[in-house]
């Protein structure tokens, strides 16, 4: 056992010199540009949200504003997210193992996790949000636990095997669904009245037809008139319809879609050791990343959106005929490109006013995130204010504008009188089983790491 006491030790806020400024500046960016890429999830109901030929959107400012988004921007600050997420790991853990000894930082840090799981499963069932990413940042926090080690080199290393892992995975299912129209196309071409077919080939073909129903016009827009009904009915249905899909994302995701979150978690230990996420590289570090990342990831985006459009949004027909799936590799440059540019932003010193603006959204970034599903979902939800799909997509962003005005404020507001976002300090709270210091004191202002 240690000599003085954990709690008091490890629990105590440290001073306001001790926060990273830049850290908490890219979480404020992070958490505000994660609710861009959310928006067409509490909006639009599915499949809408990701097809836009649902609603003929072609030719409109719709279409655009969905171009935009997912060639540009999606994916980046959900992936600029998980590498803060892979930095405060080592942050956590090496701040406790500096003051205490023995189990107690793994105790704190499963402990820590543990709560956070609890809070995404809050997010996905209580609040409803399913597209949640809490609970798997702590499952998989938890593995990275044992990376933090682990000098930038070998973390890069465990970023690109998860890369290609990620993209495996993609291409395997890709490939499976595929075979299934495959084999059920040349089922259907058979002559039933002179080979009957086998209970097998039955089943193949009903795989094959499911997949083409589902993709169809009218299959799609089934789907959304259920989405619909469900989002804007009695909290009963809706509740259970949102439950399913919260349930759906947990899950899968975190079995077919781990890889993609570790990728970025392992970029942000390695670039947290070697100071690249802490703007101390030299500029042409972050020029490497922005016009490779950006040059690469936009290319490959074009060329990954572009089938999707050739064959109408039709994943029938999609499937069918596209042979590779490189939507990681695209992420992952474009997010790499991205952050290259935000932190160019910070190093050239024109845009202090902006970092400074994000600071107290992403010291809050916890309270912030779960206040965006609170907020967001009562304006669309039927529960609430009922906007569910009456907006046009363009119209959505307008929403997102005023909860980053509401949540810039409040965060200012908030951080002149509190030491913490009112969920930071209950996280923190039931980590270290201590209540801790809301208020600021009239002395010496504090802060916690």
């Amino acid at each position: 056992m240690p000599s003085i006491n954990p709690v008091a030790a490890t629990a105590a806020p440290v001073s306001q010199s001790e926060r990273i400024i830049i850290l908490d500046a890219l979480r404020g960016i992070a958490i505000l540009g994660i609710l861009l890429m959310n928006i067409p999830g509490f909006a639009l109901p599915e499949p809408v949200y990701g097809d836009p030929s649902v609603l003929n959107e072609a030719g409109t400012i719709n279409f655009k504003v969905w171009y935009f988004i997912d060639w540009f921007m999606e994916g980046s600050q959900r992936a600029l997210f998980s590498m803060l997420f892979g930095a405060g790991i080592i942050l956590f853990v090496s701040r406790l193992e500096k003051r205490t000894d023995g189990l107690w930082p793994a105790d704190y840090f499963f402990r820590r996790q543990i709560w956070l799981l609890v809070f995404g499963l809050f997010n996905a069932f209580i609040l409803l949000w399913f597209w949640d990413i809490l609970f798997h940042y702590a499952c998989l926090g938890m593995i990275m636990f044992t990376f933090r080690r682990l000098s930038p080199k070998a973390l890069l290393i465990g970023a690109f095997v998860s890369l290609v892992l990620m993209t495996t995975r993609e291409n395997v299912d890709a490939y499976r669904d595929r075979q299934v129209i495959f084999k059920g196309e040349a089922i259907a071409k058979l002559d039933t009245t002179v080979n009957k077919l086998t209970d097998q080939q039955k089943e193949q073909l009903g795989a094959m037809t499911e997949i083409k129903e589902k993709s169809s016009a009218e299959g799609k827009k089934k789907k959304m008139e259920k989405s619909l009904n469900a989002v804007r009915g009695s909290y009963g249905g809706f509740y259970e319809y949102q439950s399913e899909r919260s349930l759906g994302t947990e899950i899968n995701y975190l079995y077919y879609g781990g890889w993609d979150i570790l990728v970025f978690m392992f970029l942000g230990m390695a670039f947290y050791k070697n100071g690249v996420l802490l703007g101390s590289a030299k500029a042409k570090v972050y020029w490497a990343m922005l016009v490779a990342g950006l040059g690469i990831g936009l290319v490959l985006s074009y060329f990954r959106l572009q089938p999707l459009i050739d064959h109408k949004f039709n994943y029938f027909d999609y499937a069918k005929n596209t042979s590779f799936e490189f939507y990681e590799i695209s992420r992952t440059f474009r997010a790499i490109g991205i952050f290259g540019l935000i932190m160019l932003l910070y190093k050239s010193g024109w845009f202090n006013w902006l970092f400074a603006l994000m600071r107290p959204v992403g010291q809050m970034a916890f309270t912030n995130y779960l206040m965006q599903s609170l907020l967001v979902g009562l304006f669309f939800y039927g529960i609430g204010w009922g906007y569910f799909g009456k907006l046009q997509r363009h119209e959505i962003y307008y929403v997102v504008g005023a909860t980053w005005a509401l949540q810039i404020i409040w965060s200012h507001i908030w951080l002149r009188f509190f030491r913490f976002g009112p969920l930071e300090w209950a996280w923190r709270s039931l980590t270290y089983w201590k209540k801790q210091p809301m208020k600021k004191s009239n002395t010496k202002e504090v802060m916690s790491v």
